[in-house]
């Protein structure tokens, strides 16, 4: 499982001119899945990025985290974090899992999250989605469950 978190002053979810998500301050997530990943490997990484501290504090170091902050999240389904651009000019998804497993380990994340943060935004699994986003830094870290768990 792959999350890439962006922290973000604003983001948004729009799928077919309708906003899906949105949140003020907080992270944009896009949400990796491979075949191997389980709800154990989601509850490590859901627990993982809510304590992430990459928020500044009062004297300009990055020691707050989501709660600390009353940030909220955005979560997006995204296969492609798992191309494999090794050979040709063509990804390879092969990596990616299954639209089930990676529909229901998406659900899966969405609700957790929902128990620890009020203020939880998503896009729609397999649509066609238009992200907008004011990266705050920019700051963008990769949690991988190969690293992780």
């Amino acid at each position: 499982m792959k999350f890439v978190v962006q922290r973000v002053t604003s983001a948004s979810c729009t799928v077919e001119g309708t906003v899906t998500g949105e949140i003020g301050l907080g992270f944009l997530v896009l949400i990796g899945v491979s075949d191997s990943d389980t709800r154990e490997i989601a509850d490590k990484m859901t627990r993982k990025l809510i304590q992430l501290r990459i928020f500044e504090d009062s004297n300009g170091k990055t020691n707050l985290s989501l709660k600390d902050v009353n940030g909220g999240l955005l979560l997006i389904s995204q296969f492609t974090l798992y191309a494999d651009c090794r050979k040709g000019n063509r990804p390879s998804f092969i990596r990616a899992g299954s639209p089930a497993l990676a529909n229901e380990l998406y659900e899966y994340i969405i609700a957790a999250c929902k128990k620890e943060i009020p203020d939880v935004g998503q896009g729609i699994f397999g649509a066609d989605m238009k992200l907008s986003l004011v990266n705050d830094g920019p700051f963008t870290v990769v949690l991988d469950s190969d690293e992780i768990c």
